[in-house]
């Protein structure tokens, strides 16, 4: 098995992180410095920063609503953690993808990176869905800006809307930072408010805000 793939699935790191760490000099398999794309199996000793890495037999993911204030991260700065809402035994969970301190709703947190790969990667074209509240009404025409797509300094960016006035529900398949507030703010609008609550297959429903269960 290629080796970011092997490390994905037992370290709950994206097949892209596991890469970058390589080219770190992070990993080591039996004491040396491997290779991109090296082949590896459960024979082989494998260390991540001096850590001995094991396959975890059963793999844990969570689904987690956000609230407005916390950070997707362990080191908040300062500021509140979503790892403040979990009880310890989840602290080694990764948090897929992310959403800004101003922004509420689905965050998924595992330790299975090939399923962390399957919802980030572009390939996949995973759906988002997002409930906003703009700072004034979007007219039609500026719909129809949105829905053809905006220019960002990082490329096109392109949202399915629903809804009228201020509100408005947003579905994407990219995950750029900020994507949503961006284009908005590129034709002169302010998010005041940003919840997610689907990804992929997965969907918040009834969780309470701050609350979280078994994906």
């Amino acid at each position: 098995m290629r080796i970011n793939k092997y490390l994905a699935s037992a370290t709950g790191y994206s097949r892209r992180e596991v890469d970058k760490l390589i080219e770190e000099n992070r990993i080591k398999v039996n004491g040396e410095l491997p290779q991109i794309g090296q082949s590896v199996d459960e024979t082989d000793s494998i260390t991540v920063d001096g850590t001995n890495v094991q396959q975890v037999a059963n793999k844990t993911t969570i689904m987690l609503n956000k609230p407005v204030g916390y950070v997707c991260s362990r080191d908040g700065q300062g500021s509140q953690t979503i790892y403040d809402l979990l009880p310890v035994q989840y602290e080694r969970l990764k948090p897929v993808g992310r959403l800004d301190k101003d922004s509420s709703g689905l965050i998924l947190l595992t330790d299975d990176g090939d399923l962390a790969h399957q919802l980030t990667h572009p390939s996949f074209e995973k759906t988002k869905v997002y409930k906003i509240e703009l700072g004034a009404p979007l007219n039609d025409m500026q719909r129809k800006q949105i829905e053809q797509g905006i220019h960002l300094e990082d490329g096109i960016s392109t949202l399915a809307l629903k809804g009228g006035g201020t509100a408005w529900e947003v579905t994407m398949h990219e995950g750029r930072n900020r994507q949503i507030r961006r284009t908005f703010e590129a034709i002169g609008y302010q998010v005041t408010k940003l919840h997610r609550t689907g990804f992929g297959e997965y969907s918040l429903g009834d969780l309470g805000l701050g609350k979280f269960k078994a994906a």
